[in-house]
C-alpha cells in the first residue's frame, strides 16, 4: 500500500521529470532553429555577394566623360557587367576583369551628356547570384571640339593616301586622343601616326601613313575611340571609323627641267605628257605631293593665292595637290604657245594642253602621288596637303605623341 507521504513524492519527482523534459526540449528547438538561419556575411565565404558600382548613381550628379566605371564585389565573383547608355544613343563603354574577377573597370570614355545604365550580376560560393541595376548621367562640357575623318568609308583611294582625322580646334593633350586610335590592314602593312598642322588653315591633324606606300588592294580600317576624350580642354563627342581600299599604284613624275610628266599605273609607263610648270617668281613646290580632290571646272584668281600678277580664269579638268593652291590642271588658254614641253610659264601649277589634262583628270583618284623635281622651290611642307611623304618613316615617327 503507499502512503499519502509517498504519493507526494512520487508526484514531485513525475513534474521534476517533465520540466526536465521541456527544458531540453526547447534548447534542441534552438539549435535547429540556428542550423536554418542565413549565415552571418563577416563570418563566412558563402555569404551572398554584395555589389559596390562607382559612380554611385543618379544621386551623386553628373560626371566627367572621363570618369573611371568600377564594379567591386566581395563574398563572391562578377560574372557579367554592363555599361550602357540608357537611351541607345551613346558608346557602350568596355572594361576589364581585375581581382580573380573580383572588379571589372572601364578602360574607355564615356558619351558627354548621356545617361548611362550598369548592370551587374555576381555569384557566391554557392552558386546563389546577386544582381544590381544603377544609373548615372556624364556632364555636358562646356567646349567641344569635332574631327574629320579622310579618306571617306567605302572609298577607293590611291597608294600615297594617309589615314588623316582633322581636329576643329587645336589639340593640346595628344596622347590623350592618339591612345585611342588604332589602324588594321589587310595585308599587315607598317605604319606610324604623326601629328602635323596646315601652315596656311591651321588646321590641326593626326595622320597614319605606311612606311612605304600601299601594296595595291590594301584593305585599311581605322577605329577612333574619341566620344569623351578630352583633347585639353574641349571634349570630343562621337568615336569615328572608316574602312577603305587602295586602288591602282598611280605615280606621276614631273620633271619641271625637262618639261615633262610621266604617269605611271601599276609600274608601267602610262603616258608622257608635255607641261608647263611654275615659271621663276612663282615656282612649283618640290617634292610629293598626294591627290586632294578634283573638279570639272575651279575658278583661279590671283588673290586667292597672294600673286601680284592679276588673273581670274576658270580652269578645267583641276587636279588638287594642296591646300596653299597647287593643282595639275588643263591650260588651253597657253596652247599654241610653245610652251608645253619648253619652258615653265605658269604661277605654280603644272599645266598641259586641254586633251591631257582630261586624259589625266579622268584617271586621277585621291591618294594617287604626284612626285615633282627641278624646281627653284623649297619642298612642299609636311601640312601642305599630305605632304608626309617628304619624310623618312623615322622622321614622320618621331611625330607621333605616344614615342
Amino acid at each position: 500500500m503507499i502512503t499519502t507521504r509517498r504519493r507526494r513524492r512520487l508526484r514531485v519527482l513525475t513534474v521534476s521529470l517533465l520540466g526536465l523534459a521541456l527544458v531540453t526540449g526547447c534548447q534542441s528547438s534552438d539549435s535547429a532553429d540556428t542550423k536554418n538561419r542565413e549565415p552571418d556575411p563577416a563570418a563566412s565565404d558563402t555569404a551572398r555577394a554584395r555589389i559596390t558600382v562607382s559612380p554611385a548613381g543618379a544621386g551623386a550628379g553628373p560626371v566627367d566623360p572621363g570618369h573611371t566605371v568600377k564594379v567591386v564585389t566581395d563574398h563572391g565573383t562578377l560574372t557579367s557587367v554592363e555599361v550602357k547608355p540608357a537611351g541607345g544613343k551613346g558608346v557602350q563603354v568596355t572594361g576589364t576583369w581585375k581581382n580573380a574577377r573580383r572588379t571589372w573597370q572601364s578602360d574607355r570614355t564615356m558619351t558627354p551628356g548621356t545617361a548611362y545604365v550598369v548592370e551587374a550580376t555576381a555569384t557566391n560560393a554557392d552558386g546563389a547570384t546577386t544582381r544590381t541595376r544603377s544609373t548615372f548621367r556624364t556632364r555636358v562640357p562646356k567646349l567641344l571640339n569635332g574631327v574629320t575623318v579622310t579618306p571617306s568609308n567605302g572609298a577607293v583611294v590611291g597608294v600615297g593616301q594617309p589615314v588623316s582625322i582633322a581636329f576643329d580646334a587645336p589639340v593640346r593633350d595628344r596622347a590623350a586622343v592618339e591612345r585611342r586610335l588604332s589602324v588594321t590592314t589587310t595585308p599587315k602593312t607598317e605604319g606610324s601616326w604623326g601629328w602635323t598642322r596646315d601652315p596656311l588653315t591651321g588646321t590641326e591633324r593626326v595622320d597614319w601613313r605606311p612606311r612605304h606606300y600601299w601594296a595595291k588592294g590594301t584593305k585599311v580600317t581605322m577605329r577612333a575611340e574619341l566620344s569623351g576624350v578630352d583633347t585639353g580642354g574641349r571634349h570630343l563627342r562621337r568615336d569615328v571609323r572608316t574602312t577603305f581600299t587602295t586602288g591602282t599604284a598611280r605615280i606621276s613624275e614631273v620633271d619641271l627641267r625637262k618639261h615633262t610628266m610621266t604617269v605611271f599605273e601599276n609600274g608601267r609607263k602610262a603616258k608622257v605628257i608635255p607641261i608647263s610648270g611654275g615659271e621663276p617668281r612663282y615656282p612649283t613646290w618640290n617634292g610629293t605631293m598626294v591627290v586632294l580632290g578634283k573638279q570639272r571646272l575651279v575658278r583661279m584668281t590671283s588673290e586667292s593665292v597672294n600673286i601680284d600678277d592679276p588673273y581670274d580664269k576658270d580652269v578645267p579638268w583641276a587636279v588638287h595637290l594642296t591646300t596653299s593652291g597647287t593643282y595639275v590642271h588643263a591650260a588651253p588658254w597657253n596652247e599654241g604657245k610653245g610652251y608645253f614641253g619648253r619652258v615653265n610659264k605658269s604661277h605654280g601649277c603644272v599645266g598641259m594642253s586641254g586633251a591631257n589634262g582630261k586624259w589625266f583628270y579622268k584617271r586621277s583618284v585621291p591618294g594617287d602621288i604626284v612626285k615633282v623635281t627641278g624646281s627653284h622651290s623649297a619642298t612642299v611642307a609636311t601640312g601642305n596637303g599630305y605632304g608626309e611623304w617628304n619624310l623618312s618613316f623615322e622622321q614622320w615617327r618621331r611625330l607621333s605623341s605616344l614615342r
